[in-house]
């Protein structure tokens, strides 16, 4: 009875083993092939990128320059089998969460997203996280401790360019007045903010100081532009049309004012600024309506957002792409920055900027320019 206990006890103790050896064999094909198909860090091995645009309504760059930039670059970047998912918003933050939702639902496992509200994108990215994708807010700050990366310009800097123009410039437009009109961009684009902020930096002195006296300040829900001229159209009639100096967020904006000034035939006469670098804004200027843009080169933005991409998908390090740079979201926490220069451009230098690099052409800004108006060379 025992040795027939024992016979059995070592074919049992013998089934046991083999099945040990086999079950560990499949657990260790199963964690090879976990390793390679499971990313260790997120967005690794992505080839599905979500791109989502605020709006088109204030500015022609994000439909004629981001997106063919980003998403031909990203293709190009990672294969010809990757899946760029591309969104705009039309200036709704509720319609651009739900985007981000579909593209999360699709499977894409990278987000760029220039926010249609700073503030309400933060929901994206949260969502993003819990399913371990990253987000790279694209030209204007989501306010989230949780985004991975921003890439931007220095966009106090383009304020400052902007103040310091108005500076620079103002006495040439005071003769009659010393009224200053400010129209700033939407509230809830924090780039507006901070436009805000690096012109007033220059400007208030200058109010405080009795040279500029400030009788309008008003920032425009989505970057209105048709809000903007409405805007404009107040200042003047509480003003008795005296108005030296319009400083304005953008060449969108800036085109409304004008047209604002032009039936009061002050288009001209005051000082006004913008930013972008549009078709438009440059050619305002050459007619001399429009005092000076900020020139903002997209493709260097969307260069360094694609690089990011390619170092989050290859798993490899981004700290030689953003150099140690950070912004601060609202609540304190340094988000790794990539943040380009700007540069004013006004009609003594557009032929060496915005034309030289290809960003606007001559036959695009000259177009309609009547004959015998001081270009200053670039139309002639």
């Amino acid at each position: 009875m025992k040795l027939f206990s024992s016979k059995r006890f070592g074919v049992l103790f013998g089934v046991i083993l083999i099945s040990m050896m086999l079950a560990a064999c499949g657990n260790s094909g199963s964690t090879g092939s976990t390793t390679t198909t499971t990313p260790t860090k997120p967005g690794q091995g992505c080839k599905k990128v979500g791109v989502l645009l605020p709006e088109t309504a204030s500015s022609a760059r994000w439909d004629s320059k981001d997106k063919p930039l980003l998403t031909d670059g990203i293709k190009t970047a990672l294969g010809a089998d990757t899946q760029v998912d591309y969104n705009n918003a039309g200036g709704d933050a509720t319609v651009q969460q739900t985007q981000a939702q579909a593209a999360l639902t699709k499977g894409d496992c990278i987000l760029i997203v220039a926010a249609s509200d700073s503030a309400s994108a933060g929901v994206i990215v949260t969502q993003a996280k819990a399913k371990n994708v990253p987000v790279i807010a694209y030209d204007r700050l989501i306010q989230s401790k949780d985004l991975a990366y921003y890439v931007s310009f220095d966009n106090e800097k383009v304020g400052q360019l902007q103040g310091q123009y108005v500076s620079d410039h103002y006495k040439d437009y005071t003769k009659t007045n010393k009224n200053i009109v400010l129209i700033n961009g939407s509230k809830t684009d924090n780039n507006a903010l901070l436009f805000n902020k690096g012109a007033e930096s220059l400007i208030k002195p200058l109010v405080d100081a009795g040279s500029l006296t400030s009788v309008y300040d008003q920032y425009t829900p989505n970057w209105d532009n048709d809000k903007a001229r409405v805007e404009m159209d107040a200042a003047l009639t509480a003003n008795g049309n005296k108005v030296a100096v319009a400083y304005v967020a953008n060449d969108g904006m800036a085109n409304s004012v004008i047209a604002s000034l032009r039936t009061k035939q002050l288009n001209g006469k005051v000082l006004v600024t913008g930013q972008d670098a549009t078709v438009a804004g440059i050619h305002n200027i050459l007619l001399g309506d429009q005092s000076m843009t900020v020139y903002k080169d997209i493709s260097k933005e969307a260069k360094s957002t694609i690089d990011l991409v390619k170092a989050i998908s290859a798993g490899t390090d981004t700290a030689s792409l953003t150099n140690g740079a950070t912004v601060k979201t609202s609540d304190g926490t340094a988000i790794p920055s990539i943040l380009e220069t700007p540069v004013a451009v006004d009609k003594a230098n557009i032929a060496a900027t915005v034309i030289a690099d290809g960003f606007v052409t001559k036959s695009d800004v000259c177009a309609g320019i009547p004959a015998g108006t001081n270009t200053g060379g670039v139309c002639s």
